[in-house]
């Protein structure tokens, strides 16, 4: 049997927050029969944005690539609040990335291996998906990335 998903965060020294309450008109976390779909989150760490700005002007390709793994961490809580148990995830189906950036950024994907490397190191094989990562002019915030994800649950 494999390390479940809990053990896997411990190890990793991450506790998950008490997940994001909805800020506008719409829910958090929705499963229509085996799929959970999670609503973006933002990179919250203890309560507040991990960073702001837009990649190719004030941040880094590199603390927007740790903002990724905060708003993947987000994420994640949001799908133990839904479901409880987190060894209930068949798979990591696809995850959505929305980068901030200057129109002449391109290093979306650099960015988004945040949130998608702790998707594989915490679910493993089952963590391993299909992803979009788009470029946007701003975000809630000034947030520099949002995450999305569409999980399989049994």
């Amino acid at each position: 049997m494999s390390t479940p998903p809990e053990a896997r965060l411990a190890a990793l020294n991450i506790t998950l927050p008490t997940p994001a309450a909805p800020v506008a008109n719409y829910v958090a976390t929705v499963q229509t029969g085996n799929l959970l779909v999670v609503s973006g989150q933002l990179p919250l760490a203890d309560g507040k944005l991990f960073a702001t700005g837009k990649l190719g002007d004030a941040v880094s390709v590199e603390t927007a690539a740790e903002a990724a793994r905060y708003s993947m961490i987000n994420v994640i809580a949001q799908v133990k609040a839904a479901v409880g148990d987190l060894s209930r995830v068949k798979r990591v189906v696809r995850l959505g990335g929305f980068i901030a950036c200057t129109p002449d950024f391109t290093s979306h994907a650099a960015v988004m291996n945040g949130a998608s490397d702790l998707a594989v190191d915490v679910f493993g094989d089952a963590g391993r998906h299909a992803r979009s990562t788009v470029g946007v002019p701003s975000l809630p915030l000034d947030a520099p990335v949002e995450v999305e994800g569409l999980f399989e649950i049994d």
